[in-house]
């Protein structure tokens, strides 16, 4: 009975040593791959370390300056998409706001009882007032839209950020496959969803 209570123990003390050396062995793997790349729940991973803050600087950088966001996570081909739409919202808006000011000083002639005016014998009066409240809400639609391209630039960026930082890995696919049906020898083309836990 001593004797298998004295084997027990000493089984017991050389089981402990060996996963106490293993223990440490994986914690010095783990502070030298801490150095290079990052560790997520024991698993050693070659990605980059997750940055919380990195969506609030790109929004952040966006606001300031159009496309700088972008350019902070490094998607160099979305700044010219963005300066085009907000280069054409700004170029409407001008392009409105002078034929406007066009339509505006030829009846504002005509009120005045003056008829040289470019637009006089082609143009009624209540045709100017039409023109001038057509062109009006072009330029008021314009500087809308060039607004909302400047706000969906900082959201596009914030999004984008977070979408870098998004998980896909192994665990979690999405995959078309093709199968052959033996029944009558067709094929058959699906997608199949799968979650490993």
């Amino acid at each position: 009975m001593k004797n298998k209570i004295f084997l027990l123990i000493i089984c017991s003390i050389c089981f402990s040593f060996s996963a106490l050396a293993q223990e440490k062995e994986l914690k010095k793997e783990e502070k030298q791959l801490a150095k290079e790349g990052i560790i997520i729940e024991g698993e050693i991973s070659n990605k980059e370390p997750i940055d919380p803050l990195t969506p609030a600087r790109a929004a952040f950088y966006s606001a300031v300056l159009p496309g700088l966001g972008h350019l902070h996570l490094k998607q160099y081909w979305k700044v010219p998409v963005i300066y085009a739409g907000l280069g054409a919202g700004v170029y409407f808006y001008l392009d409105n706001h002078k034929e406007y000011n066009r339509y505006r000083d030829a009846y504002k002639r005509r009120l005045a009882g003056f008829t040289d005016d470019e637009f006089y014998g082609s143009i009624t009066d209540d045709g100017l007032e039409e023109a001038q409240k057509s062109l009006r809400r072009n330029k008021e639609l314009s500087l809308l839209v060039t607004a909302g391209i400047y706000v969906l630039n900082i959201v596009w960026a914030n999004v984008d950020a977070h979408l870098l930082q998004f998980n896909v890995d192994e665990n979690l696919t999405f995959m078309p496959h093709y199968k052959i049906n033996e029944f009558d020898n067709t094929g058959d083309v699906g997608l199949s969803v799968n979650f490993k836990f």
